[in-house]
């Protein structure tokens, strides 16, 4: 089982040192949240996990450049979105930005991706909200493209050019994972269809096998192996290490863990967390 940590919830200021003890410790992956802004009125949109977890006045960081900079400061560790918009921007900037994390860090970038819930963040930036699952799908088939052909010409709904060059390619190949987030069956369908991943929002065994169960099904009918296709879930609240195997049993391939609950402890949770599961450099 692969095991990676979320830095959600913890203070910016220690993401980096927090990150090269994740490291040093084993942990598989490193994930960071991404918005590109909050607005005022972010608590009328429904968030899948109830409340929204963050204020509207929250720290943002652009979430591949951070991670590029951790990049620096580690050696092994996967480095992966939590979950990227990536339909906000235009599949060029998206695009770029984890070619070169995936360049930078050695082939490292793991593209966690959603379609996202706030429907303010849609408006700021003048694009309909109602599409954005559209427009991600469309997105990520030109990136995929960007990542993997020599010149690129794609006529859509939403994107029109022609005789694009996109240099360096991502270390990875074909390229980097996209991991898809999403709770709907939209989402789902999307993950099954379009990734090579797919990753939960925070749950617990019981409330995530529906979930897995209709993942399984529709990856069957994409004709898609499981043996190609990441598994993540978001399980925040472990009852401890024997709950892996009861995870693994599901076909879950990586869980993402939060084993803290205040930034002024956390690195010392994650020591913690690290011994009682066993977790050591080179186990992955």
């Amino acid at each position: 089982m692969r095991i990676g940590v979320t830095v959600g919830l913890l203070h910016p200021a220690v993401w980096r040192d927090f990150a090269i003890e994740a490291d040093q410790l084993g942990f598989e992956s490193l994930w960071v949240p991404e918005h590109l802004v909050f607005t005022e009125d972010m608590a009328r949109s429904p968030y899948p996990g109830g409340k929204p977890p963050v204020v509207p006045d929250a720290q943002l960081f652009d979430a591949p450049a951070l991670l590029s900079a951790v990049a620096q400061a580690t050696q092994n560790i996967k480095l992966g979105t939590y979950v990227y918009l990536f339909g906000l921007r235009h599949p060029f900037v998206s695009a770029r930005a984890f070619a070169t994390l995936d360049v930078l860090s050695g082939g490292r970038a793991l593209v966690g991706v959603g379609a996202g819930w706030m429907k303010g963040e849609w408006d700021a930036v003048q694009l309909d909200f109602a599409g954005r699952g559209r427009r991600l799908d469309e997105a990520l088939q030109v990136a995929k493209r960007l990542w993997t052909e020599r010149v690129v010409t794609h006529h859509g709904e939403f994107y029109d050019f022609s005789g694009v060059y996109f240099e360096p390619k991502p270390v990875q190949k074909p390229h980097p994972p996209i991991i898809v987030g999403g709770t709907s069956k939209a989402a789902l369908r999307r993950a099954a269809r379009l990734g090579d991943g797919w990753v939960s929002m925070p749950g617990t065994l019981e409330s995530l096998k529906p979930q897995l169960d209709l993942l399984n099904d529709l990856l069957r009918a994409e004709g898609r192996s499981r043996d190609s296709f990441q598994v993540t879930v978001s399980a925040f609240e472990m009852a401890g290490p024997e709950e892996i195997r009861e995870w693994e049993a599901l076909g879950v391939d990586r869980i993402i863990v939060r084993p803290y609950t205040r930034t002024s402890t956390a690195i010392d949770d994650l020591r913690r967390f690290a011994e009682e599961y066993g977790i050591r450099p080179g186990a992955d």
